[in-house]
């Protein structure tokens, strides 16, 4: 007895047409029982030491409920282990007189009644890559009903429903990849639209940052939005990304500050394979995950200057080029860039490309300090500390009148973020501190401000501190003033903490790479 070439075709086809439906066995299994005279055929799938039936024919429908431990059956304990070593392993024969218990008697759809048991048997394991993914079993009343069927035509029904199983099991997991991928993307756009709202205050400052947001977020103009350290640059970006036309596709963050020089041109724009040591595979840049969407630049101030003309390139061709690759791509970006430093002032002084900063900043965007919207921390602190009662898994917290004392009198030269986390260390101190208790409440020693309610080191009055340096012209903008304010600061901050920039930062509270930045602005030269 033997197969033909269409058969085999006829088996083929319709593997291919349905490797996606609950019934994409049903061409392998209806061609088996064409070729050999059974009564029942089953695939079985490897999940460990368990044998899990995905597809048969001739068996009750209760066997889809079934989970064989080979140990337990002997006939399939048999068949697996004549895989071993094989690439292609040959049927295994049980004969009629066989009292090895069958794994389908009395399960099979004929009358259990006339037959009692299975009297003719034989199996194939499944073997892909000589990984055993599986069993094809065959099973007949007819004692002699195989006598005359050749092993190669089990052997190769075998094969083809190892590549069936086998690809299956990879369409299984791209499906289950893609459902997932898809919730994460609309978490990604919940939290997009969530982070928005958290742009929180009242006061005059925050009215007309979000009327700045409004008027730019429909437009495709370039934006740079600049603001202190801990202000919610991000959440800015997050906001325009929201309300423009491109909130359905994706907005992807490069943190320019994060990353050595010799990566973040591969990050912007992407490598091929073997372009330099350490490229093993092909790699898309930001600019081409984004195409359609938004590209947030953050930390631009920080981007080397042999980058940015690269940037620059792309900001006014539309055009990016791989690292190795011999030809540019186009892409459709919109791009929108945040620092904390003082772009024009670093123009200046040479480390910023002007043609850049004028390419990124066609619709600046400044956000205010805490301190520009004061009345607004109580506001943002009961935002704040609902969230952490939802992640302490606590009823409510509230703000004594210490606290809120507390929290209005200080300066908060961390901005929000430090508001944030100061807000998240005392809600663990405050529970702590009242085990057991359905409402948790705040108080002013839980906030860890002591001694620090004016933030900055005690200073000498405001009018020598603003008096220029000797040979100096009076310094009149408001800008200058505050710089002049600032140096004077630092440098005495420096002074009482022997030189320790390290000390100095925590004094000031501030991170040490932050106060360097800002040392450097102000013309003074850590080592």
């Amino acid at each position: 007895m033997s197969i033909s070439i269409g058969e085999l075709g006829e088996v083929a086809l319709s593997l291919t047409q349905g490797l996606a439906t609950p019934d994409r066995y049903r061409g392998l299994l209806a061609a088996v029982q064409r070729v050999v005279p059974c009564d029942a055929i089953a695939i079985l799938r490897c999940d460990g030491d368990v044998l899990v039936p995905v597809a048969w024919s001739g068996l009750v429908p209760e066997v889809a409920g079934m989970r064989l431990h080979a140990a337990d059956h002997p006939r399939l304990a048999a068949i697996l282990a004549s895989a071993t070593g094989s690439a292609r392993p040959r049927p295994v024969r049980f004969p009629a007189s066989s009292t090895l218990p069958d794994p389908w008697d009395g399960l099979m759809e004929v009358d259990p009644h006339a037959c009692g048991r299975v009297h003719a048997c034989m199996g194939c394991a499944l073997v892909v890559d000589q990984r055993t993914i599986g069993v094809l079993s065959v099973d007949a009343v007819e004692p002699e009903a195989f006598a005359k069927l050749d092993d190669d035509i089990i052997a190769t029904f075998a094969a083809l429903a190892a590549a069936a199983l086998h690809v299956s099991g990879l369409i299984e997991a791209l499906e289950r990849a893609s459902q997932r991928q898809g919730v994460v993307l609309r978490r990604l756009a919940e939290e997009h639209r969530g982070d928005s709202t958290r742009l929180l205050g009242s006061g005059p400052a925050m009215q007309r940052l979000r009327a700045d947001i409004d008027q730019v977020a429909a437009s495709d103009l370039a934006v740079l939005i600049t603001g202190e350290t801990g202000v919610g640059k991000e959440l800015v970006a997050k906001a325009i990304h929201a309300a423009s036309p491109r909130a359905h596709e994706p907005m992807i963050t490069l943190n320019c500050a994060a990353l050595p020089e010799n990566l973040v041109e591969s990050q912007l724009f992407g490598h091929l394979r073997g372009s330099f040591t350490g490229a093993t595979a092909d790699h898309a840049g930001i600019f081409e995950v984004a195409d359609g969407g938004t590209v947030f630049l953050d930390e631009v101030g920080e981007m080397p200057l042999a980058i940015q003309a690269k940037l620059l390139r792309t900001l006014q061709q539309g055009e990016i080029q791989r690292i190795g690759a011999n030809k540019p791509s186009r892409v459709d970006v919109r791009v929108l860039a945040a620092t904390n430093r003082d772009l024009a002032l670093e123009q200046a002084q040479g480390r910023f490309r002007t043609d850049l900063y004028f390419r990124l900043a066609v619709f600046p965007i400044a956000v205010p300090a805490l301190r520009e919207h004061h009345s607004d921390i109580l506001l943002i602190a009961g935002n704040i500390l609902e969230r952490e009662s939802r992640r302490l898994g606590q009823g409510r917290m509230r703000l004594d009148e210490s606290a809120r004392t507390a929290l209005l009198a200080y300066a908060w030269p961390g901005n929000v973020r430090e508001l944030e986390h100061v807000l998240m260390r005392s809600a663990v101190r405050a529970k702590h501190a009242q085990p057991g208790a359905t409402a948790i409440v705040i108080q002013a020693t839980h906030l860890g401000l002591d001694g620090q309610v004016h933030s900055l080191p005690s200073i000498t009055p405001l009018a020598p501190i603003l008096a220029p340096p000797p040979g100096t012209t009076q310094a009149h903008s408001l800008r200058e003033q505050q710089d002049n304010f600032t140096r004077h600061v630092v440098q005495q901050t420096l002074t009482q903490q022997d030189e320790n920039w390290s000390a100095a930062a925590r004094a000031l509270a501030v991170t040490p790479s932050n106060l360097q930045r800002l040392a450097q602005r102000l013309g003074l030269r850590p080592d």
